[in-house]
């Protein structure tokens, strides 16, 4: 459905927060003068709400920074090659100035308001449709307000203390009038639109609506995400430990539906994701990026940078392949401890590649796997999830050096059961039966083993106290999760961020002289749980205030 674009590219490029310019306002209206005459019934609606989805494409969204780049610098992933450009940012050497987090705070606040201009209009249009543009109009509707939900929490997790933009209106208030709003009021809304979207939208299987519901929201998606949103409320920063009930209850109704489950193969995961394949069985959250070529401009270009970035380092081949620039970077120990601990893991070779393509063969970084030999090499491991080499079918093919058309997971359905696992630990005080079978779950798959068969090469043991469960699903969510953009904001819900960082490099200097992890040496503790607001924005809007110590 990304695919499609016509009136979308033109909401594509809405107002964000700053444009409360002049300018930029003058800009913004000329961009909607033949808004009027669209949205006529539901297939117009249909392309101007691809607008609407089009907002998480941009490098800035899933294109690349939250997917890979803010989630370097734990003790899963770094970026080597010191702190200046993007490395600042996977450093956390960056200023309040940074390019990048400014693009991010843009492009969500810019998919935000095409979400509200969305609304708005349908709204008007919706009395004068037909009965069954109405029935369509209704999904259109919960799918705009899914999307605006996920785009505030990705605000709310990386920035914390964010403005509130209900309508198009609030983006036109002079910029003294700008104020933040409160996390908790934030959490309300999402909430809230969250909700209407659990009872608006049909399970991805149920649809007999929408004539294609590929990379598109569903109940099961809403579901998910509100229980994530729940987790997050319940933990650092606001700790309003009620939600892990609601978190329980919430995952609970996802699971007890039936209509999503895990692959049976952790594999085909990637081998989907790769080609562009639709399979709602796990995907719950799935950006589509797809172009066929890239002209170099961003409204014509819906690729990202998956498996460029954060994939198996690949020189280029001209006319062949484009270069795998390979820029996350496993942390040597997580791969060791992993191979230590559970040899019969599955996922782990599956997860890091200990090889690299140089022309058409594959060379390996560490020949037999023991520190001893090839050191260095354990520091240029890469994710493998996204091996275009071993994944990509040539009719998803593009040859490029820094793009590339394979999707990226937002959240699938294994992370929800490790959610569920958590939140019943939480909110009961020590792990349930139901934790215990939510977390073997997605163990057993990992070993390669059925799903609902007890197994005690890879179960969790019985009778673990509260603080045991909860330590065994933190190292389950790195297992299973592996570089897909979790790893930062559980370390910070948590409350162990700068810890981890402190103790994943004193493990990486311990391992071997000379290694190294630069992250050490810039993060502060109750600084860097959050990026910071935009220095640009800041002297914009007086009334903003900037996050802790920065």
């Amino acid at each position: 459905m990304m695919k499609k674009f016509i009136y979308a590219t033109i909401l594509a490029g809405g107002l964000t927060l700053t444009s409360s310019c002049q300018d930029m306002l003058q800009e913004e209206a000329q961009s909607q003068i033949e808004k009027p005459e669209f949205m006529n019934d539901a297939s117009e609606a249909e392309v101007v709400l691809l607008g609407v989805y089009r907002g998480m494409v941009s490098d800035a969204v899933y294109g690349m920074n939250l997917s890979m780049l803010f989630d370097m610098s734990t003790d899963l992933s770094q970026c080597t090659g010191g702190t200046t450009g993007y490395r600042q940012v996977t450093t956390n050497s960056m200023t309040t100035s940074d390019s990048y987090v400014q693009n991010t705070w843009r492009d969500l606040y810019a998919a935000i308001y095409t979400a509200n201009d969305f609304l708005e209009t349908i709204a008007t249009r919706y009395p004068y449709f037909t009965a069954l543009d109405k029935q369509k109009a209704d999904i259109y509707i919960a799918e705009a307000r899914a999307l605006r939900a996920l785009y505030y929490f990705e605000l709310l997790r990386y920035y914390g203390n964010i403005i509130l933009m209900e309508t198009t209106a609030d983006s036109y208030k002079k910029n003294s009038e700008f104020v933040q709003a409160a996390p908790e009021e934030v959490y309300a809304f999402i909430e809230e639109d969250l909700k209407y979207a659990v009872e608006h939208l049909p399970y991805a299987t149920n649809d007999d609506v929408r004539s294609d519901n590929s990379f598109r929201f569903s109940r099961g998606a809403a579901l998910g995400l509100l229980t994530k949103v729940y987790a997050t409320w319940a933990s650092y920063p606001v700790h309003d430990t009620s939600k892990w009930e609601l978190a329980a209850t919430t995952a609970r109704i996802l699971v007890e539906s039936g209509k999503h489950n895990l692959l049976s193969n952790y594999e085909t995961l990637w081998q989907n994701t790769c080609n562009g394949i639709w399979d709602p069985t796990e995907s719950l959250i799935e950006v589509s990026f797809y172009a066929p070529t890239v002209t170099g401009t961003n409204s014509e270009d819906p690729c990202g940078r998956v498996g460029k970035w954060n994939g198996v380092n690949a020189n280029e081949i001209p006319g062949t392949r484009g270069r795998n620039a390979g820029n996350v970077k496993v942390v040597a120990p997580f791969y060791i401890d992993w191979e230590t601990n559970y040899p019969s893991d599955l996922r782990r070779e599956l997860s890091i590649a200990t090889y690299k393509y140089v022309g058409t063969e594959k060379q390996q970084l560490v020949a037999d796997k023991t520190v001893a030999e090839g050191a260095t090499g354990w520091q240029n491991m890469t994710p493998a999830k996204w091996d275009t080499e071993k994944y990509v079918n040539a009719s998803n093919v593009l040859v490029n050096n820094d793009k590339s058309n394979i999707n990226w997971y937002v959240l699938r359905y294994a992370d929800v059961l490790l959610l569920y696992a958590e939140a019943l630990n939480e909110w009961k005080g020590g792990p349930t039966d139901d934790a215990y079978a939510a977390v073997n779950m997605v163990r057993r798959r990992g070993f390669g083993l059925p799903l609902n068969v007890a197994n005690s090469v890879c179960d969790l043991r019985a009778n673990m106290s509260q603080e045991e469960f909860r330590q065994a699903v933190r190292d389950e969510r790195a297992y299973e999760l592996a570089f897909e953009g979790h790893r930062r904001v559980d370390l910070v819900r948590w409350g162990i961020y700068y810890e981890t960082i402190v103790s994943t490099a004193q493990r990486v200097f311990d391992w071997m002289a000379g290694a190294t992890f630069t992250a050490v040496d810039y993060t502060t503790k109750g600084k860097h749980e959050l990026l910071p607001i935009p220095q640009r924005d800041k002297d914009l809007m007086p009334n903003i205030k900037q996050n802790p110590n920065w």
